[in-house]
């Protein structure tokens, strides 16, 4: 994984490889400006006095999680056709886990409470709805998760020279063509069409059989209700089936192949009039993000998930939300993506609510009002080395403090409870995110193989 650097005047410079920023530290000619991510800053030149090369920040959008990619790019010149084709070299993979469900499910609880207190409990004055709102206003749940992802990219902004964005805009795109002069029938068959509406279905009936809920097994598309009895070709009349359950049904209709499970053939119907989940929430913010995006200056380029699978497919690369952020518009090759990736947890700098609640919306005792105790904070990021006791070994995560000295830690592996804080040293102060490290892939040579049936 490259480490962003910093000149002197901590304007972004070039990311080097981990040996040549340990050989720079230790020769003196660099400080640590950042544990996570790694970034160090140079002392002995500036941005003036060096070459940059041409790097994308490329985003995959999405409900919970947001993938992010920092990759640098080739040119190069086809021989045969001519055309330029496009290498993408990775540099620095990324996922932001958005808390908006969270926020959504606290403001639900807090209406409820304040419902029940205004008018079960004691009378209050009606209020005329009057209150306009501006107009493009999103939910609070909502306008995080542009809010948290344009603050990643204003960051990585700060650490790295970047030259140009890339984002996938709309979701699910049937029109999406390579060839543009297509018109009539044909429209709405161009090379991409297989992808988007695969992509859309997988996502739609959670990558397994509607008919056996076999998952990690190849799928096809089939017909509900078949062609031969009238059945259409829209995606209300598609579903995933393994090859086995395909060659079962046959040409019947559903609820003869399901005769013997009328609660298996109940959920069917309902999901396949159902509208994809998660799928408001992306649209909703898709265009916000977008024209922040365009705000900061930088050529913007724009996809569709269709491409970014069909990308994906074609350079066998397994699903991740960093690496389809990585395979997001024109790309024609990609290079050093197997690597770790850095997850980023939005966690919130704490709660302005003092008390604890009942199940009635009354208080419950008193929060303590300092938020720091022995000079750390919740949220802060602590390497503890414990040499006694039962909890003897390192942990490195984000800590939740207690006023009587024994601490929480969060770490990769899970949360260890009661250390000590005269075992833990302070590594980078909370900055309203959690850090974990993890693996591209569990088993990535089996991802590979997976990724172009899947």
């Amino acid at each position: 994984m490259a480490v962003l650097v910093l000149d002197k005047r901590k304007k972004p410079l070039m990311p080097c490889s981990e040996k040549r920023a340990r050989l720079l530290l230790e020769r003196g000619r660099a400080r640590v400006h950042r544990m996570v991510p790694f970034t160090i800053r140079l002392v002995d030149r500036l941005q003036e006095d060096s070459t940059l090369q041409p790097v994308r920040l490329k985003l995959d959008p999405g409900s919970k999680t947001t993938g992010m990619a920092l990759v640098r790019e080739q040119e190069s010149v086809d021989e045969d056709t001519g055309e330029i084709q496009r290498k993408a070299i990775v540099l620095m993979l990324l996922e932001l886990q958005h808390r908006g469900y969270a926020i959504r499910d606290a403001l639900t609880q807090r209406r409820a409470f304040r419902r029940r207190r205004r008018g079960n409990l004691r009378y209050r004055p009606a209020r005329f709805d009057n209150r306009a709102k501006p107009e493009g206003r999103l939910a609070p749940s909502l306008q995080h998760r542009v809010d948290t992802t344009m603050a990643w990219v204003q960051r990585l902004l700060r650490w790295a020279p970047v030259s140009a964005l890339s984002t996938m805009l709309h979701r699910f795109d049937t029109q999406a063509l390579q060839n543009p002069e297509i018109s009539g029938i044909e429209y709405q068959r161009g090379e991409l069409f297989g992808y988007e509406v695969r992509e859309y279905l997988l996502e739609k009936w959670g990558r397994k059989c509607a008919y056996c809920d076999a998952q990690n097994t190849p799928l096809t598309i089939d017909h509900i209700h078949p062609r031969s009895a009238g059945g259409s070709d829209r995606v209300s009349n598609l579903t995933l089936a393994c090859f086995p359950c395909n060659q079962r049904k046959s040409n019947r209709d559903v609820r003869e192949f399901l005769a013997h499970d009328p609660k298996r053939l109940t959920r069917i119907e309902a999901s396949r009039k159902a509208p994809l989940k998660d799928t408001a929430a992306v649209n909703s913010t898709r265009w916000a993000l977008w024209r922040q995006l365009v705000a900061t200056g930088l050529d913007v380029e724009v996809g569709t998930g269709g491409r970014t699978k069909w990308n994906r497919s074609r350079l066998q690369i397994p699903k991740e939300h960093c690496l389809d952020a990585a395979c997001v518009g024109h790309v024609d090759g990609l290079e050093h993506w197997q690597q770790p990736v850095l997850g980023i947890k939005a966690t919130g700098r704490g709660s302005y609510q003092r008390t604890r609640l009942t199940k009635h919306g009354f208080p419950r005792g008193y929060l303590t009002r300092s938020k720091s105790a022995f000079g750390f904070q919740t949220g802060d990021m602590v390497k503890a080395v414990v040499t006694k006791g039962k909890k003897v070994g390192t942990y490195l995560g984000r800590v939740a403090i207690r006023a009587s000295g024994s601490f929480n830690i969060q770490t990769g592996n899970g949360l260890v409870q009661h250390i000590h804080y005269r075992f833990c040293k302070l590594v980078q102060r909370g900055d309203g995110y959690g850090y974990h490290w993890s693996l591209l892939h569990p088993a990535l040579n089996h991802g590979i193989a997976e990724a172009g049936r899947n």
